[in-house]
């Protein structure tokens, strides 16, 4: 919510989609739907709310929601020429985007002259919470369009869940009108040659009303069965490169077993859509609609679509409608676990726990539900990637305040609210063939639960977890692996506060860990799953139900950040995923391995003489002594603020006092060295803040303290348990120039693990 949306000369993307069409139209639509940001049209909703003062003033500062907006003054009536000197953008590209919403305008008229029920316009505003999506207007019963004017409507690049929208049809009833008319796509071959000669790399996109040359190649390779892969679409914050890692390693097993493998998916930055990946490759946005125009194509004997994230796991249900062969773990299956009412019964009939939870669909509701519960809650809306809009409350009021942004983003779906348990933290991707369940290793994350699990420094073998709480976490995944029939990959994430084990989650899925847990073991995780999937027993491999033997190092998955890129965003972990990527570290110690990943993830380690700001909540203070005092004896400079200075002096530590940014305009007050001087002069070169919580306004302070660490590059910790973790990086007096002279083969390390795990 504080992110500065405006674009400029610093980069703020995490990705990008590449689409292709044979018109700038269609091409655009394309990408815009690639996006997977719940539009597939030039139209967004919260636009048509702004008054005209406030479009032009958004439209002249350039944010990254200026191509829906464009669109919208243009609906209003704005010409091409004025959007030109509003902007700069060169009139040829506001023609195409003004030509997208003439055509979207005149099927409007088109259909209701015909006796359509085309809306106005778009609706005014999202859907309130707890209201369908869409509402339940009354819908006809084939689209009021002739068929010339479906194929024109689909040439410029709209989709049929657009035309419904725009002619007060269905979605479903503008597909068979459509099929009816012959109005499918056609596939032509990208010419990677340039034109210099015949080109014949199998990498294809669609467009209507042009001659096929898809079919050709289908045709050439008829005698081998065909499955087709959905990748994982754009890198995005929570889901990134680690998909695409398991997409591609998915297509090289079927390929080996002598399978064709297509692929469909729309990042230009990852492997899977190389060309030479998969015997046919098809640049496509990765929807309904557009997936089984693929399908009907290539006719595949099914579909894996449990490699490509929550992207591809969301079109499992849409597809089996339609009646397209899912493989590997059942849409049954994969319903049971997404669904929160039947997981939980799935749990209550195995006798596992999970922290106790409501459903509710207002913020009366919500507010009982924690009543009854008992705070602290976390606040979680249905079906989102990455956590978005989780948070932890920890009384009404910040639970009221969190509820208007989960209400937001959960649309017509209920918002969750669980009851908090701050424990320890596991999480496990597994292979199942349905009878035999294969753990690699359990993951321990460093910081406690309440933090995304993308956001966490997760260690393999997990240190210092009893072995009550490991044995638990085995049998809890053999057990949920077998009763949900998962037939490939599944992950799963555990909190165990000391006496019990709780399942927080489990995704039918590949995670983003399947590349770390690959590496750390040696166990190919992607490749089990795809056989699996096929119907290959595991035991015939030699693998066994079980967690299996720890490697003989330690690996380590460290995330990475943006935040200097994203001006106004707080640097503070928590339930919502915030990391942009992640590096990994191998050693023979946990802080060896540690420390290489800290390193790679971009942190200076201050050396001993060096300070450290510790500015801590109040709930935190007493346990912020013990690592002063540590950092203290490994002869780091201890600064701190006024509140924290006080914790440490009680417990005989001494701090030299730092003003906070707000005492005396953040400069000096009552002769204490002003805190932002200290960062910028160098004499911190660490701190260790963790946000307020409970407070009726935001934390200002601290928010701008953790903004001046991160913009001056000076690592800045706000989870105690990553605080911990570094100091006892620092306690060993790592030699990081020793580190680099030490390497060894991951193929190695990967040998030896192998082994032990076939062994067993």
């Amino acid at each position: 919510a504080t992110a500065d949306r405006r674009l400029g000369t610093q980069m703020k993307a995490t990705g990008e989609v590449m689409a292709i069409d044979r018109s700038l139209e269609g091409a655009l639509l394309k990408a815009v739907r690639s996006l997977e940001i719940g539009l597939d049209a030039l139209e967004w909703p919260e636009a048509r709310a702004m008054d005209d003062a406030a479009l032009e003033k958004a439209i002249r500062q350039g944010d990254d929601r200026r191509l829906f907006l464009l669109a919208e003054a243009l609906r209003r009536g704005r010409t091409v020429a004025e959007l030109a000197g509003w902007t700069g953008i060169d009139p040829f590209f506001l023609d195409k985007v003004a030509r997208i919403v003439a055509a979207e305008e005149r099927l409007r008229r088109l259909a209701a002259g015909r006796g359509g029920h085309a809306a106005d316009g778009p609706a005014s505003g999202e859907p309130s919470w707890g209201e369908a999506a869409g509402g339940s207007g009354e819908v006809t019963s084939a689209p009021p369009l002739p068929p010339e004017e479906l194929m024109l409507a689909k040439r410029i690049g709209l989709t049929d869940r657009r035309l419904a929208e725009l002619t007060g049809s269905d979605e479903a009833a503008v597909r068979a009108a459509r099929v009816a008319a012959g109005a499918r796509p056609a596939y032509k071959m990208v010419d990677t040659c340039a034109g210099e000669f015949d080109a014949l790399t199998p990498y294809f996109y669609s467009t209507y009303g042009e001659a096929d040359e898809a079919g050709e190649r289908i045709r050439e390779s008829a005698g081998r069965p065909t499955v087709l892969v959905v990748g994982s679409g754009p890198i995005r914050i929570s889901q990134g490169i680690e998909f695409d890692y398991s997409s591609v390693h998915a297509v090289r097993t079927l390929r080996d077993l002598g399978y064709q493998a297509v692929i469909v998916n729309n990042n230009p930055e990852t492997v899977s859509t190389d060309f030479d990946t998969a015997d046919r490759l098809y640049f496509e946005p990765l929807t309904t609609e557009d997936v089984l125009n693929v399908v009907e194509l290539e006719r595949p004997v099914g579909v894996l679509a449990q490699f490509g994230g929550q992207t591809a796991i969301h079109l499992v249900a849409p597809l089996a409608a339609a009646g397209v062969r899912i493989l590997g773990t059942s849409p049954d299956a994969v319903d049971a676990a997404e669904s929160r009412e039947r997981f939980d019964r799935v749990l209550a009939e195995l006798g596992l726990q999970r922290p106790p939870g409501v459903a509710a669909s207002s913020v009366a509701e919500a507010l009982a539900a924690a009543e009854r519960i008992g705070y602290p809650v976390i606040v979680r809306p249905s079906y989102v990637l990455g956590g978005r809009a989780m948070q932890v409350a920890g009384n009404p009021e910040e639970l009221a305040r969190y509820l208007e942004t989960a209400a937001r983003v959960a649309g017509d779906r209920p918002v969750w609210v669980d009851r908090y348990i701050p424990g320890l933290e596991l999480e496990v991707d597994a292979v199942s063939d349905g009878e035999t369940v294969v753990i690699p290793a359990v993951m321990r994350h460093i910081e406690r639960a309440g933090v995304h699990s993308g956001d966490s420094i997760a260690v393999v073998p997990a240190p210092g977890v009893p072995a009550e709480a490991l044995a638990g976490v085995e049998d809890a995944t053999v057990r949920l692996a077998r009763a949900l029939g998962v037939r490939g990959i599944i992950n799963l994430q555990f909190v165990w506060d000391g006496r019990e084990l709780y399942v927080l989650e489990v995704n039918p899925r590949a995670s983003r860990t399947v590349p770390f847990v690959t590496k750390a073991t040696g166990v190919p995780l992607t490749e089990l799953a795809t056989r699996a999937a096929l119907g290959e027993r595991l035991a015939d491999g030699g693998w066994r139900t079980g967690l299996l033997p720890p490697p003989g190092h330690v690996a380590v998955k460290v995330p990475v950040f943006s935040w200097n890129k994203l001006p106004g965003v707080d640097p503070a972990l928590g339930p919502e995923m915030q990391s942009t990527g992640e590096v990994m570290g191998i050693d023979t110690s946990l802080e060896g391995a540690l420390a290489r990943g800290l390193l790679a993830a971009g942190l200076r380690l201050p050396a001993p003489g060096e300070g450290v700001l510790l500015t801590v909540a109040d709930a935190d203070k007493p346990a912020v002594v013990e690592l002063a005092r540590r950092l203290a004896a490994a002869g780091y400079r201890l600064y701190a603020t006024e509140g924290t200075a006080r914790a440490l002096r009680a417990a005989g530590l001494a701090a030299e006092t730092l003003a906070k940014v707000s005492d005396a305009g953040g400069e000096t007050g009552g002769g204490h060295a002003a805190l932002l001087d200290a960062l910028r002069d160098g004499r911190v070169r660490l701190v260790i803040n963790t946000p307020a919580r409970g407070r009726h306004q935001p934390d200002w302070d601290g928010f701008r303290i953790r903004r001046a660490a991160v913009e001056r590059g000076i690592p800045c910790l706000t989870s105690l348990d990553t605080a911990e973790a570094l100091v006892r990086v620092l306690e060993s007096r790592v030699d990081v120039r020793a580190l680099a002279r030490v390497v060894r083969a991951l193929q190695d390390l990967e040998q030896v693990t192998r082994g032990e795990a076939l062994a067993r």
